[in-house]
């Protein structure tokens, strides 16, 4: 796995082998700070942090010349600066970057119709189908990155493999700018190697928790013996791991989609210890999410909250709703009894609402009674004002005068499936 800053970086030549190779995996570099310079090319060379200046909010994005001094994404801003202090801060334009994502995926598709996006930088393809018309994966990939380059004016990484989870792997690998290419006969030797935190889908604990028992690389998996894997990890995640080490992968480019998730999340420009204040905020929080469910037709299933206190230590709590909602009341109040759950009472940072579990609005009908009708109606109608006359016309009265200055980091999520 690479480094984040392209130490380590191994690249295949144009005419690699890719024998039973099928799948690609593109994923732009640095994006969010190569649009920033893409549209400011005065920036070009400087090490950028993506992210509001007051040093409170995370990072959203680094440039390569930052990520060298060790800065990467969801760091605070503050120790960004205090390991790159002569890092230049560009505030995050958010919808350019879905417009130049919408760009590159034109592209993918141009290619081939089974793209499926993991997020607004990322996507996996499935070229088996289209060989006849461009080429072996190898090079389609090539062709890839010449137009994402000539045609957007920024550059992107692509691994080839037989599975999505060796695409993956072999994409970080190459990045930035770079192509690697394993083929299917090659595929557990490329795997050997690598360390178990390479492992798409395998976060900190779990590789921790492998490496405390001495299985610190995708080899040592397959020589584990499943009880071992199981010790560690559990049942369901160590017969996974066991599969991917294998080079088994099962699944496919999936070009229907369905988010995971919905959420938002608010850096404080100060800790607060205002428990009203802070319900208040779940609320808005809550109306946000609601809005974007009903935008996208869903309704969710499970509400979550995420509580991030002064000293970083960061609290998840998540509840089953009695009925499936896109209510922003229902979701508000739901994050509210969450977050009183919360004994501890020291300042809060961050605090995050997430719509989970979700679903097709209406799939489960109405009951003979329904609690949410008239915030249904208001709530309707705020939808419709906010179509007519933008975002900053209409809110609930308790949040007027609340907004300003108070928000230093500011970031929509919609989590998508992994």
């Amino acid at each position: 796995m690479g480094h984040g800053d392209g130490r380590g970086q191994i690249t295949s030549a144009t005419d690699a082998d890719d024998t039973g190779t099928r799948i690609l995996h593109v994923d732009m570099d640095a994006f969010y700070a190569a649009v920033e310079v893409l549209d400011d090319p005065s920036l070009r060379g400087l090490p950028l942090i993506i992210g509001a200046p007051d040093g409170r909010s995370v990072v959203s994005s680094a440039s390569y010349e930052a990520r060298r001094y060790g800065v990467h994404a969801a760091m605070p801003v503050a120790q960004a600066l205090r390991l790159c202090p002569s890092a230049r801060i560009v505030l995050p334009h958010f919808h350019r970057y879905q417009e130049v994502s919408r760009q590159v995926m034109a592209i993918f598709e141009s290619f081939t119709p089974l793209v499926e996006p993991l997020s607004v930088d990322e996507a996996f393809l499935d070229v088996q189908g289209v060989r006849r018309l461009w080429g072996s994966p190898a090079r389609i990939a090539g062709l890839i990155r010449e137009r994402v380059l000539d045609e957007v004016g920024i550059t992107c990484s692509v691994g080839v493999a037989a599975t999505k989870h060796v695409a993956k792997m072999a994409s970080t690998i190459a990045k930035p700018d770079g192509m690697l290419v394993v083929s299917a006969a090659d595929t557990l030797d490329f795997l050997a190697s690598r360390p178990v935190r390479a492992m798409w889908g395998v976060g900190p604990k779990a590789a921790e928790a492998l490496e405390a028992r001495g299985i610190r690389t995708i080899k040592d998996i397959r020589e584990s013996s499943p009880e071992m894997l199981e010790r560690a990890v559990g049942p369901a995640l160590s017969g996974r791991l066991a599969q991917l080490a294998r080079g088994e992968d099962p699944r496919t480019v999936e070009t229907e989609r369905i988010e995971k998730s919905i959420g938002h999340e608010e850096t404080f420009d100060h800790d607060i210890l205002d428990r009203a204040f802070l319900r208040a905020e779940l609320l808005r929080l809550g109306d946000r999410v609601a809005a974007r469910l009903r935008r996208a037709e869903w309704e969710a299933g499970t509400v979550s909250i995420k509580v991030r206190f002064d000293d970083f230590r960061t609290l998840n709590r998540s509840q089953t709703l009695s009925e499936p909602s896109a209510v922003g009341q229902r979701i508000g109040e739901a994050a509210q009894t969450l977050f009183e759950q919360i004994e501890r009472r020291d300042p809060v940072r961050l605090l995050g609402v997430r719509a989970e579990n979700l679903r097709p609005a209406g799939g489960g009908g109405l009951g003979l009674w329904d609690d949410d009708e008239d915030w249904r109606k208001v709530e309707g109608a705020v939808d419709e004002a906010v179509a007519r006359f933008g975002t900053a016309t209409i809110s609930r009265a308790r949040h007027i005068g609340r907004g300003d200055g108070r928000g230093a980091a500011q970031h929509p999520k919609a989590h998508g499936v992994d």
